[in-house]
C-alpha cells in the first residue's frame, strides 16, 4: 500500500488539503534529516513517519492557535441509474462522519491510525506511546463508542 495517501489522509483530519499536503511535505523533510538516526527498533518506518508527521500537526495547531477541523463534505450528484445507489451511500457517509465526530480526540485519531491508515496495533502503540495490547483495547472500546453514536444517529443500533 503506497504511504504518501495514507499520510496525507492522517493530516486532512486536521487541515484542509492544501495544508495537509504542506504537512506531509514538511514531515518529509524531517524524516529526511532525521533518517541518519532512525533504527528499525520499534514499530518501523511507517509508524516513524507517522509520529513525525503528528508532531507537525501538532506544531501546525501551535502555530496557528487554534485547532482547524473540516466540515462534513456535501454530497455530490451522480447522474443515472446508479444515482439512488449514490445517494444511499452518500447519506451513509454522511451518519457514519457524524458519528465519528461526536468521538472524542483521542478515539478518532486511534481509529483513523488503525482502520484508516491501516497501521498495525504495534505501530499505533509507537506513535502514541501506548502498548499494543493496549492499543488493541482502546480501540475496542472506541469501536464501541462509534456504533453507540450510530446508534444514536438511528443507524446500525
Amino acid at each position: 500500500m503506497c504511504l504518501y495517501p495514507r499520510l496525507l489522509g492522517y493530516a486532512r483530519r486536521e487541515l484542509d488539503h492544501d495544508s495537509a499536503r504542506d504537512a506531509v511535505s514538511e514531515a518529509m523533510v524531517r524524516a529526511a534529516t532525521a533518517l541518519p538516526r532512525f533504527s528499525w527498533r520499534g514499530a518501523g518506518f511507517e509508524a516513524w513517519l507517522f509520529r513525525i508527521l503528528r508532531h507537525v500537526l501538532v506544531d501546525v495547531h501551535r502555530g496557528s492557535g487554534r485547532q482547524r477541523r473540516l466540515e462534513a463534505r456535501s454530497h455530490r450528484e451522480v447522474p443515472g441509474p446508479e444515482a439512488d445507489d449514490a445517494l444511499i451511500a452518500d447519506e451513509e457517509a454522511r451518519l457514519v462522519r457524524s458519528a465519528f465526530a461526536r468521538l472524542g480526540p483521542a478515539d478518532q485519531e486511534l481509529l483513523h491510525l488503525r482502520v484508516v491508515a491501516g497501521l498495525s496495533a504495534e505501530e499505533v502503540g509507537h506513535i502514541l506511546g501506548k502498548r499494543p495490547g493496549a492499543v488493541r483495547m482502546a480501540q475496542s472500546r472506541s469501536l464501541e463508542r462509534l456504533r453507540a453514536a450510530l446508534g444514536e444517529e438511528g443507524q446500525w443500533a
